[in-house]
C-alpha cells in the first residue's frame, strides 16, 4: 500500500462518520421529497388533477410521480460527466441545488382550481427538475463513499447511501402520522399535504452548509488525467454491456424499494382499505428495518463476497413474494401488512446492501459516476419509478389485488440474471474486476 493510501485510510478512519454524514445529507433530501409525493399522491391528485373518475385522477398523479424518473437518465449523463470531470464535491452541491428548486416549486404551486392547467404543468416541471438532479445524486454519493472507504469495508461504507434514504422514509412517515393526528381529513386534502414539502425546503440551507464542508476524494485528486466530457461519453458507449447489466441489477432494488415505501400508503388505503395512520406506521417500520439491514448486509458482503448475497436474495424474492402478498390481500389487516412489508424489507435490504457496492466496483474508474448513475437511473426510470402506477394498473386490469407481487417477481428475475452475467464475466473483462 502506498504512503498516500495509508494516510488517506488513517484520516478516514478517524473522521469517517463525519464525512459519511456530510455526503449522505443531501441524499436524505432527495429521497424525502420522493417519499412525500408518494405518500400524498391521492391528495395531490385531487389538488392538481381533478377528474370525475377517481382512478383516472390517481393514475395522473402517479404518472407525474413516475415522470420525474424519466429525467434521471438525462441527469445521469449530463451531471455524471460533470462530476467525473470536475470532481465529486462540486457535483454533489449542484445536485442539491437543483433538488431544492424542484421541491420549492411543488410546495408553492396553487391548485388547479386557482390557476387551471398551469398547476399540473408546474408540478410536472418540479418533478422533472427533481428527477434530473436525482439522476446523479445516488451515483455521486455512492462513488464518493466507495472512494473514501477504508480497506476491506467498502460494502459497509457504500451501504450508507441507501441507509440515509431510510432515515428520510422514517422522518416522512413520522411527520405524516403527526399531521393526520393534528389535522382533519379535509384540511389534509386542502393544504396539509403541502407542509412536508415546505419542511423539506426549510432543511435545504442546513444541508448546503454541510455539503460545502466536503473535501474532494483523495482518489480523484490523485488522477493525472481528467477525462473530457467527450471522452467520458465515448467510454460509456464502449462499456454499454456493463451499464445494461448494471441496470438489470438495479431493477430488483428500485422496484422493491418503491413498492415497500412510496406505494405502501396508497396500496394500504385504496386496496386494503386500511387507515392512513396504520399505513404510515407500517411505512415507518419498513424504513427502520431497511436502515438496519442495509449496513449489516453491506458489511457481510465485505466478509463473504457480493455474489452469494445477490443470488440468494433474488432467488428468495422469486419464491416468496407472491405467496406473501396473496396472504396479505386474502385478509387485510395492520398486522399482516406489517409482517409482509418487513419480510420484503429484509429481502430488499439484504440484496441492496451488496448490490450498490458491486455497481461501483464494476464501473471503469474514469466513468464511475456517469456509468453508475446511468445504470441506476435507467432502471429507476423504466421500472422502479413507475412501480406505484404499474401496481395500480395491474390490480385494476386483472382484478387481482396481489398483482404487485408479480411485478416484484419480474424485478427479482432481472436481478438474478444480471448477477450471474456480471460475475461470470469478471474473469474475462478487466472492467468487471473490483476497483
Amino acid at each position: 500500500m502506498s504512503e498516500t493510501s495509508q494516510t488517506s485510510g488513517q484520516q478516514h478512519g478517524q473522521h469517517g462518520f463525519k464525512t459519511v454524514f456530510r455526503v449522505v445529507s443531501g441524499n436524505f433530501l432527495e429521497m424525502y421529497d420522493f417519499m412525500v409525493y408518494g405518500f400524498y399522491a391521492a391528495a395531490i391528485a385531487r389538488t392538481f388533477f381533478p377528474s370525475g373518475d377517481e382512478f383516472a385522477s390517481l393514475m395522473l398523479s402517479l404518472a407525474t410521480f413516475g415522470a420525474g424518473f424519466l429525467m434521471r437518465p438525462l441527469g445521469a449523463i449530463v451531471l455524471g460527466a460533470y462530476i467525473d470531470h470536475h470532481g465529486r464535491r462540486k457535483g454533489l452541491i449542484v445536485t442539491l441545488a437543483l433538488m431544492a428548486l424542484g421541491t420549492l416549486l411543488i410546495a408553492c404551486v396553487p391548485g388547479y382550481a386557482s390557476i387551471g392547467v398551469a398547476a399540473p404543468l408546474l408540478v410536472l416541471a418540479g418533478r422533472l427538475l427533481q428527477g434530473f438532479s436525482a439522476g446523479v445524486e445516488l451515483g455521486g454519493v455512492s462513488v464518493y463513499l466507495s472512494e473514501i472507504a477504508t480497506p476491506g469495508r467498502k460494502g459497509f461504507y457504500v451501504s450508507w447511501q441507501s441507509a440515509s434514504q431510510q432515515v428520510a422514509v422514517i422522518f416522512a412517515g413520522l411527520l405524516g402520522v403527526i399531521l393526520h393526528a393534528t389535522l382533519a381529513p379535509q384540511q389534509m386534502d386542502d393544504w396539509g399535504w403541502r407542509v412536508p414539502f415546505l419542511i423539506g425546503c426549510l432543511i435545504v440551507p442546513f444541508l448546503f452548509l454541510i455539503r460545502r464542508s466536503l473535501e474532494e476524494t483523495e482518489e480523484f485528486k490523485a488522477r493525472k488525467h481528467r477525462p473530457t466530457v467527450r471522452e467520458i461519453y465515448r467510454s460509456m458507449a464502449e462499456n454499454w454491456r456493463i451499464i445494461v447489466a448494471g441496470c438489470m441489477m438495479v431493477v430488483m432494488t428500485t422496484v422493491s424499494f418503491y413498492m415497500i415505501t412510496a406505494y405502501t400508503p396508497t396500496f394500504g388505503k385504496t386496496v386494503l382499505k386500511l387507515g392512513d395512520v396504520d399505513n404510515l406506521i407500517v411505512t415507518m417500520c419498513v424504513g427502520l428495518s431497511n436502515f438496519i439491514w442495509l449496513p449489516v448486509m453491506g458489511a457481510l458482503s465485505d466478509r463473504i463476497g457480493r455474489k452469494p448475497l445477490l443470488v440468494f436474495f433474488t432467488a428468495a424474492t422469486l419464491l416468496t413474494v407472491y405467496p406473501a402478498v396473496s396472504w396479505l390481500v386474502a385478509e387485510p389487516s395492520f398486522s399482516r401488512l406489517l409482517m409482509v412489508e418487513l419480510w420484503l424489507s429484509f429481502l430488499y435490504g439484504s440484496y441492496n446492501g451488496a448490490m450498490v457496492v458491486t455497481l461501483t466496483e464494476v464501473m471503469p474508474p474514469a466513468v464511475r459516476t456517469a456509468g453508475f448513475s446511468l445504470a441506476y437511473s435507467l432502471a429507476t426510470a423504466l421500472f422502479g419509478g413507475f412501480t406505484p402506477a404499474v401496481s395500480t394498473y395491474l390490480i385494476h386490469a386483472t382484478g387481482n389485488k396481489a398483482a404487485p407481487g408479480l411485478w416484484l417477481m419480474f424485478a427479482a428475475a432481472c436481478g438474478l440474471v444480471a448477477t450471474l452475467i456480471i460475475f461470470r464475466a469478471r474473469g474475462g473483462q478487466p472492467a468487471l474486476r473490483p476497483a
